[in-house]
């Protein structure tokens, strides 16, 4: 008339839930994004992010001391140029925004790794990724001359000392591209983390604001992932791994934590998870607003990632999930 079995008999004191956990979340498991604007003394913030800030290379320095004391291994870089153009030279010359912070984040913490964001949206005058047909207006990047932008970005973001390169794009070919131009310019050592599956998501509204990346006419569905698809994406992640990656990222993550499953399942490459700008701002607001509370919700939210696979999480929670669980310990 009893049950035999009773799971609850695990779950009676705080002790014996932390002895039989199945993942644990740790600081180890976050990259902190930032993002690099021209000037000096510049903190703003971003509207529809609260918390999270446009910096100057300066604040940016200080911004990586802070989240090295806090124990976070990694920041990864955005830069806002200060003009942008057809060619997003901004991307790839040597004076770039984020070519400069990156050198200087480097003097300043050597120990803490930077990675790169290795993209063009943010550089070029119309908003996608890449080379467009003149006169284009619906936002078709020319996939192959692109590839070459992409690999200049690279060399000249290994040059300044990035740690570990990012290629964003998804344009096909990316990472094999990036991975000859790095190796022929001396820098085989230099990791690549490939946003394999990236999806066509309306989670990345926030960030369109933090980067001023919102493209100025068509859309980034012929080169971003349907998000209706899942196949799609071993097949994204089988061509990384051919052609060079290191690591495998998927993005979003909320919504995409069955291809964070099936991505893992698949590969023996460590696989990261964007926790991306939507995810945060609604986080934000309802904690603003008094219906949530924050740190459960995004600890709880964070242990998801980990438990559908994810090595690494990229996180704007990535400060206070540290604080958070050093609290706990």
């Amino acid at each position: 008339m009893f049950p035999t079995h009773r799971p609850r008999r695990l779950r009676q004191h705080p002790q014996l839930r932390r002895m039989v956990r199945e993942n644990l979340l740790t600081t180890s498991d976050l990259i902190y994004p930032l993002f690099a604007v021209p000037g000096e003394s510049v903190a703003k913030e971003v509207s529809s992010m609260p918390g999270v800030y446009q910096l100057s290379v300066d604040k940016i320095v200080e911004e990586a001391k802070e989240v090295y004391d806090l124990g976070i291994p990694a920041i990864i870089l955005f830069g806002i140029p200060e003009d942008k153009d057809i060619e997003a030279s901004g991307a790839w010359h040597d004076c770039g925004i984020v070519q400069k912070a990156t050198a200087a984040v480097k003097a300043a913490v050597p120990e803490l790794l930077v990675i790169v964001d290795t993209c063009l949206c943010e550089y070029t005058s119309h908003g996608h990724c890449g080379y467009l047909e003149v006169g284009d207006l619906t936002g078709r990047v020319l996939n192959d001359p692109t590839l070459e932008l992409l690999k200049k970005t690279a060399i000249a973001q290994a040059k300044a000392g990035a740690d570990i390169i990012a290629p964003s794009g998804m344009m096909d070919g990316f990472v094999q591209a990036i991975r000859s131009g790095l190796d022929g310019a001396g820098f085989e050592d230099i990791p690549i983390l490939s946003y394999a599956a990236k999806y066509a998501s309306a989670y990345y509204g926030p960030f369109r604001d933090a980067a001023d990346s919102s493209p100025q006419f068509g859309d980034r569905r012929t080169y971003q992932m349907d998000p209706a698809n899942g196949r799609e994406a071993l097949t994204e992640i089988e061509l990384d791994i051919q052609e060079g990656a290191d690591m495998l990222m998927v993005k979003p993550a909320l919504a995409y934590m069955d291809i964070i499953w099936r991505v893992k399942q698949a590969s023996n490459l460590p696989v990261a998870a964007y926790n991306v700008s939507g995810e945060y701002a609604m986080v934000k607001a309802a904690a603003l607003n008094g219906w949530i509370d924050e740190e459960r919700v995004v600890l709880e939210t964070l242990t998801g990632f980990k438990r559908a696979g994810a090595d690494l999480i990229l996180t704007y929670h990535a400060k206070d999930a540290a604080r958070w669980l050093a609290n706990q310990s």
